[in-house]
This record gives C-alpha cells, structure tokens and sequence, in this order.
C-alpha cells in the first residue's frame, strides 16, 4: 500500500468514527505544526540509556530477585500456539517485546490490576494475563484501532480464549482510554506502555498513571530512545531507572 493510499485511507476511515475526531485533530497537529515533538531529545537519550543498559535477565534479577529462565519453558505450549497464531495472521502488527520482564513484574507485585497503552497482536497483553490468572486479576488495556488496514478484528490476536475474562479492553487513543480505564479503577500494580510514541503524549500518559501506580509498583515504557521524555520524567521525579536493552531498542523500568 502506498503511503499516501495509507493516509487516505485512515483519514476516511476516522471520518466515520466521530468518537475518534479528538484523536484526529491531534494526528493533523502532531504532523504538521508538532512533526519535530516525536524525536525531542533522542540524540541525548540514547546516550544516556546506552551508558546504564542491562539485558532483561540482568534487570529481572536486581530489580525482583527472579530468574527469567522459566518462563519459556513454563508456557512452552501457550508460546508456540502464539507463535503459530501471529504467523498465520493475515495483518502485520508489532511482534512481541521482553515478555518475561512483564511476567515477572505481575508476579513479584502480585498484581490485582495492570494497565498496558498498546496492544497489537497482544503479546504483552498474554504475558500479563499469565500472571494475573492466578489472582483473578484484571488487565485494563488502551489500543487505537488500526484504520488504515481494518485489522481491528485482530488486535490481541494471539490471547487464548481462557485468559480473555481478565481483560477489558478500550479501543480509543489513550487521551479517550485512559479517562475511561481510571473510571474503572483507581490504582494500578504494574503499568506497562508502548503506545503514543510522540514526547507530549508520552508526558501527559506518564504522569497520569505514575499518581495511580500502587507504592511498590512497577513502571515499564518500551522504546524510550525514540525521544527523551521517560528520562526527563525520571529526572523530573527522581526516579533512579533500570534501562533494558532489547533487540537493538531501550526499555525503562523501575519500582515506584
């Protein structure tokens, strides 16, 4: 699909949904008069997050005092099915990210209630539900609809049917879910975000969470080198991070 097929595309298809025309007006800003907000900082963040990177097994053990080693061969079974699912899957979505730091931040806070901002096949969805099965708990999860190649049917493709009683998932952009989740529940466990990528919304969806994170609970926000904000939001707190390297990219965790 060309890009600008693509961009017709989508703009038609939020046409349609006047509960997506907030979003909308924020998307034409973002990439007109805000197109420099997605990369703010990137150049420094990077430098900072390459200096105090560790694996994910490294940050798993100091951060929890856990090994990450079963996990695999745990849900072996479930893994496999996933994989076979995402790979028959006719929509091409975002693959699965270091699954087991999710896991082991459920378990280690033994977590009641987890928030996730991004959902696609739903990898990070299954490794939470995983964890919070044992406790009857409940993910609440915020993924915008895939306009521009109708793939909405597919969103969190790869959760079996047995773990989906657990979740509850909202189909707006996060400034929409977010309002809505919080209505719903009022302090999370874990927070795990990998949604709106640009440096404002990145901020304002931090912040919104942070407050409602329990003490003692576990912040995880994929790609933080694509701008500085989850380091200018560690610095603004003072929070003290654990930065994961993962396939080439940054993920930033750390206890509240």
């Amino acid at each position: 699909m060309s890009e600008i097929v693509r961009v017709l595309k989508t703009f038609v298809a939020y046409l349609k949904r006047p509960d997506l025309y907030p979003e909308l007006g924020r998307k034409i800003i973002k990439n007109t008069v805000n197109r420099g907000n997605a990369f703010k900082g990137k150049e420094k963040t990077n430098s900072w997050a390459a200096s105090r990177a560790v694996s994910q097994k490294e940050a798993v053990k100091k951060l929890f005092g856990i090994d990450i080693e079963p996990f695999r061969s745990t849900y072996a079974d479930i893994l496999k099915t996933a994989d076979q699912k995402e790979k028959a899957c006719p929509i091409k979505m975002g693959g699965p990210g270091a699954l087991e730091l999710i896991y082991y931040a459920c378990e280690f806070t033994n977590a009641k209630n987890v928030i996730e901002t991004g959902v696609a096949y739903g990898w990070s969805s299954l490794a939470a539900l995983l964890s919070l099965e044992k406790r009857e708990g409940t993910l609440y999860s915020s993924d915008m609809p895939y306009l521009a190649q109708d793939g909405d049917q597919y969103v969190g493709y790869v959760v079996p049917e047995n773990l989906r009683k657990y979740w509850k998932l909202f189909r707006f952009a996060d400034k929409e879910s977010l309002p809505k989740i919080f209505a719903e529940s009022s302090n999370f466990d874990v927070l795990h975000y990998d949604s709106d990528k640009a440096y404002n919304g990145r901020l304002w969806a931090y912040e919104e969470v942070y407050k409602r994170l329990n003490r003692g609970g576990v912040f995880i926000s994929d790609d933080i080198g694509d701008n500085s904000s989850y380091q200018d939001f560690c610095e603004k707190n003072n929070i003290e991070t654990t930065v994961v390297e993962y396939e080439g990219k940054y993920i930033g965790v750390f206890i509240k």
